[in-house]
């Protein structure tokens, strides 16, 4: 694989750093470009790759790109690409975000195959959740790579595009709503006499933990709440207060609000 990111940002070289560390590809087959120069000297130092002028020398070089520009800025960089290309097939892995694989391929020519993904930003720290979904004309092989790719900086699954909203309300905006969490539970400690740092590490770290209670154990979040929780005691205290303030509704309206808007800026 011959690797072209058009996009040189944080999460372009997040998912660049994962994938040449997990060996799903080498700094040798990897070029970026990108307008802003010291996003550019920034990605080649953290991942070895070389540099391209433009999307043109990334599609003329590169079977595979990885588009992570701004969604306004891919119809230039797919053009570009597909000028370079000269005809010549090319995958193309999307992470603009709210472009439909409709809008991608209509940007592209019909031998550019395309999967559209939706990351988060703990990719950046290799922690992310991603999902993707793919063009009609892409393959078995094309799937296999993006996930390999992508898995490279955490845990990712392929949905179809009519769930890829879904996916934006929990994990691509949940990163903020955990945040808030974190910093809520840091507030109760220091109200309580914690100092702040301590109070902040303490939740941060409780968090972390508890996800990888989940993942580890494969057990039902329930399941891992209740084995916390004895009777009478100060968790279940927690707990009924938590629902009398109805964090758990909270946290579904709050899903159902970020697809909404999901689907308004992709036009559904």
């Amino acid at each position: 694989m011959k690797l072209g990111v058009i996009g040189c940002g944080k999460m372009g070289t997040a998912l660049v750093q994962g994938a040449v560390k997990a060996g799903a590809v080498t700094a040798e087959d990897i070029r970026g470009c990108d307008p802003v120069a010291a996003a550019l000297e920034a990605f080649t130092a953290a991942t070895g790759a070389q540099t391209a002028a433009d999307a043109a020398e990334i599609g003329a070089t590169c079977d595979t790109i990885l588009l992570a520009t701004k969604p306004h800025d891919v119809a230039a960089a797919l053009k570009l690409a597909a000028k370079g290309a000269d005809g010549q097939p090319r995958l193309v892995i999307s992470i603009a975000a709210g472009l439909t694989l409709t809008t991608l391929q209509d940007s592209a020519p019909e031998n550019f195959r395309i999967i559209r993904t939706m990351p988060n930003t703990p990719a950046m720290v290799g922690q992310g959740a991603t999902a993707f979904c793919r063009g009609a004309n892409t393959t078995a092989e094309d799937a296999a790579l993006a996930m390999q790719l992508l898995s490279s900086v955490g845990h990712t699954i392929e949905v179809p595009e009519r769930l890829i909203n879904a996916v934006t309300g929990v994990s691509g905006s949940g990163p903020a709503y955990i945040y808030l969490i974190i910093e809520a539970l840091a507030d109760g400690g220091v109200k309580a006499g914690l100092g702040r740092a301590d109070a902040i590490k303490l939740a941060a770290q409780t968090v972390l933990g508890a996800a990888a209670m989940v993942m580890e154990t494969g057990l039902h979040p329930a399941v891992l709440k209740d084995m916390v929780t004895s009777p009478g005691g100060t968790t279940i205290a927690a707990l009924a207060e938590m629902e009398n303030h109805g964090v758990r509704a909270a946290m579904i309206a709050a899903v159902d609000a970020a697809v909404r808007r999901a689907d308004e800026l992709g036009g559904s």
